[in-house]
């Protein structure tokens, strides 16, 4: 059964185990490269293969981290930033000052994700082609300018169609942060930084009702407050673009920053993933392979599922609060725990799942969470003292959000291939757009103060998440057996080690990695899958984890 993090066999007392990529060093003698492999396959071939330490491995990744992971943590808290605006002017008067009927804030919910729906296609291709640094950049300055211009709609129509360009331009971020992921770090690595950045949605609750609250009291005679909010969070996000734009590489191969050496560092990291990491080429069959592929297939149903719940509640949730009996700052100041709590469940779920090396089981034991908050919603009577009872179960519910970043970084993890990790993520993504156009509409003001429709709807999504979250594991199992035979069939190793998903500290002191690199090391860079850009059902080499 595949780990995040291997078991390391007996210690060794050599001094052989610092080396962590013990193949030759880098010769004058060019490898021959297949013109479909991945760039970082002719990047490798161009400037040789290299030992390194662990220590030196350490240090680059530390590099990374301290320039990639603020730059993405910031795209993905603006993208949120924006979204949730609509949420946050909800309560300061925005349905009476543009004159919105109950249903018609529904759909200012839902049209966002509609776009991003229709987009996620040309995100992907885009993604493919073009460099991913200025297409992430470009993206981010465009849809704060949305953000902003949103300030001058003063009724529905004008209000839906800048909420359709946001979505259309905030369509490529979510799928570019885990492209993002999958280029810079390693497999074992994935999950951790994949939950920092979703984190932002829990920052963004903090800082936006922070935000609302205190732009809340500004009154004006010329300008109603939430067009104030709405200029606030665009020009920011605008300021932000430019600079994501002077400072985001492209690729690993491309990071300026970086010496020569620990370019080569940084993709030689890579190769044990057997993912590729850019190949700036489309290939239709990579495309074909992801709509066959019955997990990929299971992972959509279960983002539609927990996005159909989380749609819903975090367009109407101040609403929900408020008719706890709350006023309208109150509300606000009451929303802000979620933000918190959002993000401890998101970054300790993904540090659980990693230890634990199951994602599967940690998703079910999360589904519990939101279903007991949910049940305590529709049960507990609507009364000034049962508020404490009620925002329990709110809070509750606010731990689906941790479910989500562990699906993408699930699904990413077991896909192999360029063209088919980006359209991988965009069905992921397109599963998001589908359950948050869906989540909003199941929901009305004019079921308040209960939403009944709504709750009872999301019960059945959690239940749903649940039992996916048991299934998919053992589809796996069946995809690494089925992987074991086509090894061994091939005069290869039929149980091999997964090198991405092994401690770099552990692989010290592992004998039996030390001998599976140097297995690998006897084969040229044209005969290693790693980087050859194949899709994950295609590669014998690839292994599934859990």
């Amino acid at each position: 059964m595949t780990d995040d993090r291997q078991k390391p066999a007996p210690a060794m007392a050599s001094n052989a185990a610092d080396v962590i990529m013990p193949v030759e060093e880098a010769s004058e003698r060019v490898h021959a490269v297949n013109s479909r492999a991945d760039k970082a396959a002719q990047f490798i071939a161009e400037h040789g293969e290299v030992t390194f330490t662990y220590e030196e491995e350490r240090k680059v990744l530390r590099r990374i981290d301290i320039r990639i992971l603020p730059l993405i943590l910031g795209a993905y808290f603006f993208q949120q930033l924006d979204k949730s605006s609509l949420s946050y002017v909800s309560i300061f008067g925005i349905m009476e000052d543009a004159h919105l009927k109950s249903l018609e804030y529904s759909w200012l919910g839902s049209i966002l994700y509609l776009a991003q729906l229709i987009f996620q296609p040309l995100a992907a291709f885009l993604l493919v082609k073009l460099p991913t640094g200025k297409v992430i950049g470009t993206a981010v300055v465009c849809w704060g300018t949305c953000a902003a211009i949103m300030a001058s709609c003063t009724n529905f129509g004008s209000l839906l169609a800048m909420r359709f360009l946001l979505g259309s331009f905030e369509a490529m971020i979510a799928p570019s942060c885990l492209a993002v992921t999958q280029m810079w770090w390693r497999r074992s690595e994935q999950t951790l930084r994949a939950s920092y950045w979703n984190a932002m949605n829990g920052v963004t609750f903090v800082v936006g009702s922070l935000v609302t609250y205190g732009l809340g009291h500004v009154m004006s005679t010329k300008i109603y407050r939430y067009q104030t909010i709405f200029i606030f969070c665009g020009v920011l996000t605008v300021i932000f673009g430019v600079a994501f734009l002077v400072f985001m590489p492209d690729s690993p191969m491309e990071a300026k920053y970086l010496s020569e050496r620990e370019r080569i560092i940084a993709v030689e990291r890579l190769r044990a993933n057997q993912m590729g990491v850019a190949s700036r080429q489309w290939k239709w069959d990579h495309v074909k392979e992801t709509f066959t592929d019955f997990k990929t297939l299971l992972w959509f149903i279960l983002i539609v599922a927990i996005s159909i719940a989380s749609g819903g509640i975090s367009t109407f949730g101040n609403l929900i609060l408020k008719d706890f009996g709350f006023t309208n700052f109150n509300a606000i100041l009451f929303s802000m725990p979620t933000g918190v709590i959002q993000v401890v469940i998101i970054i300790g779920s993904a540090w659980l799942a990693t230890r634990l090396s199951r994602k599967g089981i940690v998703i079910t034991g999360l589904a519990c969470l939101p279903t007991i908050g949910t049940i305590l919603m529709l049960t507990v009577p609507r009364n000034e003292k049962n508020k404490g009872a009620l925002l329990l179960g709110y809070y509750l519910v606010q731990c689906l959000g941790a479910i989500t970043p562990m699906v993408y970084a699930w699904s990413a993890q077991n896909t192999g291939g360029d063209t088919k990790k980006k359209t991988s993520s965009a069905m992921m993504f397109m599963g998001m757009c589908t359950g948050n156009i869906i989540g909003p509409l199941l929901y009305n003001t004019k079921d308040a103060p209960l939403y009944r429709p709504g709750l009872i709807a999301n019960l059945a999504m959690f239940v749903t998440v649940g039992i996916l979250g048991l299934l998919i594991p053992m589809y796996l199992m069946v995809l690494n057996k089925w992987h074991a035979k086509k090894r061994e069939e091939l005069g290869k190793q039929a149980n091999i080690v997964d090198e991405s998903m092994v401690r770099r500290k552990d692989m010290q002191e592992s004998k039996a990695v030390e001998l599976e690199q140097n297995e690998q090391a006897a084969r040229n860079i044209e005969d290693d899958n790693g980087l050859n850009d194949l899709p994950d059902l295609m590669n014998e080499d690839f292994i599934y984890v859990y």
